[in-house]
């Protein structure tokens, strides 16, 4: 009942004038960095830091959180209506997404989009204000064993996420790995394949990557069918139907606890997650065969997962000042500015900030729904703007996205020079979906492999004695030889996906 007495307070902050203004303002802001493929949330966060100099902190940190839960939901948005994700949870999304505007159905699909991420970031919520200490506590004990185990789970996804070739998928998932293995040895900081490149010795940048495998491999693959809008299928009806939603429900609830559940540890991020909750509905649906071919729940699934995500990375950050992705780093950050330092004493001696802010999340969920279903039909018009207006748009804010992360034109270069390789992956049936997933779980597993060794000198027979990291690779790895054995039995159902 504490917590309850609290968040009433809080919404009794939440909403005075200036806090709803801030709150509408980062949620517009939000939506509008998620929609434009390669800004993103850390780069909207990023943009809008030093305003903490002039604001009080409570409407300062009220905005950031908006733009980063924003973000969430505009990021479906292109990739529905273009196949370009504008923020990486969305990659998942643009495999059924896409898929169904191509089929005339774009009005649905973006409203499922907007109704399951408001489902389960308002879930998500309900489980960061009453269960925030305890699941901060569980979050702790997850060691460097138990983040490998999960990366192991994770990466079973990739036999999903081939297509009709497991062969291709594994050679584009290899790809990912060595593209995400490029830099500095994180612990010996000895270069890696930066064919010695002063500019590789950074890494390559991520957003860059997906700017180019999604923006500009669809404008050439565009180009080359002298398509004359981005899609030539008719919208249909703009809501989804009772049927639609019904049938989306478990997707919703299911994508909702695996996104707050992983989305609680550190490093697991939204895009990882999102591959997970796509997988694991993927698995329990009967419509499993219509997967990458426009099936609703394959846009809802994803969806929920990242928005879940979104929630409960506030369980480590404000309970314990660890933030779960880089974007709730920068926000970390200008918590600091004001002298605010995250951990359990900031709700004790600090309540009527913590709760003002967590009161204002539920409030910029209905505000998100309320401003993206009665703008279903806006995004979905979209797919009429002739391509000769709309190429050269989508290359103009690519080159932006990935020029905008860490100013400099060799991002550029490579967002194009990645163009040019997803072009070429589609047009020879390599799926890049593998290619993401590796890109992004690799890094993490890689650390906490190292940082597993080194805590048993050497031996890796600690994955073994730890119970859960067991787990998750007894899981993964069985997961793998179901999928393998559905590959064989149902080839079928594998071959749009990807």
């Amino acid at each position: 009942m504490d917590a309850l007495n609290h968040l009433l307070a809080g919404f009794g902050e939440a909403l005075t004038w200036q806090n709803l203004l801030f709150a509408l303002f980062g949620t517009v802001l939000g939506t509008l960095v998620g929609v434009l493929p390669g800004v993103g949330p850390t780069s909207g966060i990023a943009i809008l830091l030093p305003l903490t100099a002039f604001l009080p902190p409570t409407p300062a940190i009220i905005m950031l959180a908006a733009i980063y839960y924003g973000a969430m939901y505009g990021g479906s948005t292109t990739a529905i209506l273009v196949n370009i994700p504008g923020e990486v949870a969305s990659v998942v999304t643009t495999l059924d997404g896409y898929q169904m505007a191509r089929q005339g159905r774009a009005g649905p699909a973006l409203a499922i989009a907007a109704i399951s991420s408001f489902v389960a970031g308002t879930l998500g919520l309900v489980g960061l204000t009453f269960f925030a200490p305890a699941l901060a506590d569980l979050a702790l004990r997850v060691g460097p064993p138990e983040y490998f185990g999960l990366v192991v789970l994770a990466f079973s996804v990739v036999v999903s996420l081939s297509g009709a070739s497991l062969l291709k998928g594994l050679a584009a998932g290899a790809l990912g790995i060595l593209v995400a293995l490029v830099g500095l040895d994180p612990q010996s900081g000895v270069r890696r394949f930066s064919l010695g490149t002063a500019e590789l010795l950074g890494g390559i940048d991520f957003i860059a990557v997906i700017v180019g495998l999604f923006a500009i491999a669809e404008v050439l693959l565009a180009v080359e069918r002298r398509a004359a809008a981005v899609s030539l299928a008719p919208i249909g009806r703009l809501m989804p139907s009772w049927a639609d939603i019904k049938r989306c429900t478990g997707a919703m609830l299911r994508s909702t606890g695996i996104g707050f559940a992983l989305g609680m540890l550190p490093g697991c991020t939204p895009g990882a997650i999102s591959f997970v909750a796509y997988d694991v509905e993927r698995r329990v649906s009967p419509s499993r065969a219509q997967f990458g071919q426009g099936a609703i729940e394959g846009v809802a699934a994803p969806e929920g997962a990242n928005n879940a995500t979104t929630s409960a990375g506030f369980v480590p950050l404000l309970a314990l000042g660890l933030p779960s992705t880089p974007a709730l780093a920068v926000l970390l950050s200008g918590l600091q500015i004001y002298g605010l330092q995250p951990g359990p004493l900031l709700f004790e001696k600090q309540p009527a900030f913590v709760w003002a802010v967590i009161a204002s999340m539920y409030i910029g969920n209905v505000m998100l729904l309320v401003l993206n279903l009665p703008l279903v039909g806006l995004w979905a018009r979209l797919v009429h703007v002739p391509y000769a207006v709309m190429g050269p748009m989508i290359l103009v804010f690519s080159v932006v996205g990935a020029f905008s992360v860490r100013n400099t034109l060799f991002d550029v270069g490579v967002a194009v020079a990645f163009g040019v390789i997803g072009y070429v992956m589609t047009r020879l049936g390599y799926p890049t979906a593998p290619m993401v997933l590796a890109l992004i779980l690799t890094p993490l597993g890689e650390s906490a492999l190292r940082q597993t060794l080194s805590m048993a000198g050497g031996s890796p027979v600690l994955l073994a004695t730890r119970p859960l990291a067991a787990l998750f690779i007894v899981i993964g790895v069985a997961l793998t030889a179901w999928s393998l054995v559905a590959r064989r039995k149902r080839p079928e159902a594998f071959e749009s996906t990807g």
